[in-house]
């Protein structure tokens, strides 16, 4: 990417609002009410919504409950919520609806076929959020290949052992071969973080080769070879029919046995119970997740009494920069269509 996300937040809030903002002011933002789904969405993006005269109805909780109560006659939603975002609230919601905003990459929470059938126009914030999922999945990638929790866990038992070579022994990334699939611009933030540690090949898979693929040196291979050859696979897919439920026990039974799985996509492109039986029977090495199925994951899940698991609590984009910069993106998206424009990341 070219730019950070510093300098992306300054962008937004700097240029949208000084070369856009007069368009927006006084006569066509003042009329227009937007609720925000969260309570604890960055003021940043709300700022720039009130500033440009919109009324801004927030929530004080998260739940289904409180969104229908105060999403009625409302002209844009401000979604920053995992909840279902289906016909019942577009209905509740009223026909003036014009826009949503949604503050995420992915969207498979969001009937997006009822939205565009009642002419609503949709966004979503793919950008902002690359650096920082990258960073979270090559954390987990180290983490689940030098046994991290592992460790962790035989020093709270006080199981360090002291004098045997052979205690704790982990893969290299050095010299291995990384495989990811979905090569997007998260993943090619990826394959750029992780050339650093000296990998000896990229592979990658999807619908089509990539000319950005070519020039970071990524191969374009099938998924069967992917999983043949890579030390650590990595999946950075969306939620699609397609998609849902590809990491079965098919697709497990071809990794190494050395391998290391990392999700950063979306917990139900996994079969869990799948990937349960491959780190229970040594099918692969490791895994590291932070995205998985249900969320929240409860406690006694059986995810987390295996010792080869990274777990994180779908921390993929929570850095203060990165939800700074979804929330301005959101914000602008919605000031948009409300301005009968395209947004800047239509979906």
């Amino acid at each position: 990417m070219g730019y950070n996300k510093i300098s992306l937040q300054l962008f937004f809030v700097i240029g949208f609002t000084s070369a856009l903002g007069t368009n927006y002011c006084s006569t066509k933002m003042k009329s227009f009410k937007v609720l925000v789904t969260n309570p604890t969405v960055p003021e940043i993006g709300i700022k720039l919504l009130t500033d440009q005269g919109c009324e801004v109805i927030q929530v004080t909780q998260e739940n289904r409950e409180e969104i229908i109560k105060h999403a009625k006659g409302v002209d844009a939603l401000f979604w920053a919520s995992c909840l279902s975002l289906d016909k019942e609230v577009l209905d509740v919601a009223g026909p003036q609806m014009k826009a949503i905003g949604i503050m995420s990459a992915g969207y498979d929470h969001i009937d997006v076929e009822e939205a565009k059938k009642r002419g609503i126009k949709l966004g979503n914030t793919p950008h902002p959020l690359h650096d920082a999922v990258a960073d979270l999945a090559v954390l987990l990638l180290l983490a689940a290949a030098r046994r991290a929790h592992e460790a962790r866990l035989l020093i709270e038992n006080n199981k360090w052992i002291t004098g045997n070579w052979k205690w704790m022994l982990g893969q290299d990334v050095t010299n291995s071969t990384v495989g990811v699939i979905g090569l997007g611009n998260i993943g090619l933030s990826i394959v750029k973080r992780l050339q650093g540690f000296n990998v000896k090949q990229f592979l990658y898979t999807g619908h089509k080769e990539k000319k950005e693929a070519r020039e970071i040196g990524a191969k374009f291979v099938s998924l069967n070879t992917l999983l043949e050859e890579s030390d650590f696979v990595i999946i950075v897919v969306p939620l699609t029919a397609e998609t849902k439920g590809m990491c079965d026990d098919d697709f497990f039974s071809k990794m190494k046995k050395t391998a290391v799985f990392v999700n950063v996509s979306r917990g139900p492109v996994v079969d869990q119970p799948a990937l349960i039986r491959a780190l229970k029977n040594g099918q692969i090495f490791a895994a590291g997740l932070d995205v998985m199925t249900p969320e929240p994951l409860p406690a006694d899940h059986e995810l987390t009494t295996l010792p080869n698991v990274v777990l994180l609590p779908h921390l993929g984009s929570a850095t203060n920069n990165t939800r700074a910069s979804m929330s301005s993106l959101t914000a602008e998206n919605i000031l948009k269509a409300l301005g009968d424009e395209e947004m800047i990341t239509p979906i």
